[in-house]
C-alpha cells in the first residue's frame, strides 16, 4: 500500500483559543486548536498551537517534519462537517487563493491529464436518424 504523503503548509481558517465549544472537559483543561486546509492536497487539518504563538486568520503555517515555529502538532484530520461555521466561511476564498499561488501546477496537471471518460464514436444526429429533413 502506497504511503500517504504529508502535508507540509496550511492555511489557517480558524482559531478556537479555548478549545471546541462541545468539548465535555471544563474550559481550564481544553487545548487550543487551529483548523487548516493543506496546500498540497487541501487536507482538512486540526492543528494544536505552540503556548503563547499569536495565530490569524489566513496565516500560513509550517506543519512539515522540521522544527515548526507556531503549531505544536498535527492533531488529526478532519472532514468538512466538523469545520466550525467560521471556517467553512473561509474555505472557498483559501482555496481559491491557494489555486491561484498555485496556478502553473494546475494548469500543468490538466494540460498532461488524459481523459476520464473515453470519446462515445460520432451518432447520427437526430433529424438525420429519424428521416425528417
Amino acid at each position: 500500500m502506497k504511503a500517504e504523503k504529508k502535508e507540509v503548509n496550511a492555511i489557517v481558517l480558524d482559531v478556537l483559543m479555548k478549545g471546541h465549544m462541545d468539548d465535555p472537559r471544563p474550559q481550564f483543561k481544553r487545548e487550543p486548536v487551529v483548523q487548516a486546509i493543506g496546500v498540497e492536497q487541501f487536507k482538512l487539518l486540526e492543528l494544536i498551537p505552540k503556548p503563547n504563538v499569536v495565530i490569524n486568520l489566513h496565516d500560513k503555517v509550517y506543519i512539515g517534519d522540521s522544527e515548526r515555529d507556531k503549531i505544536e502538532r498535527v492533531k488529526r484530520r478532519i472532514s468538512y462537517d466538523e469545520l466550525t461555521p467560521t471556517a467553512k466561511g473561509e474555505l472557498p476564498f483559501m482555496v481559491e487563493q491557494i489555486v491561484k499561488e498555485r496556478e502553473p501546477d494546475f494548469v500543468t496537471f490538466f494540460n498532461r491529464a488524459i481523459s476520464i471518460t473515453p470519446e462515445a464514436p460520432h451518432a447520427p444526429s437526430s433529424s438525420r436518424a429519424s428521416g425528417r429533413n
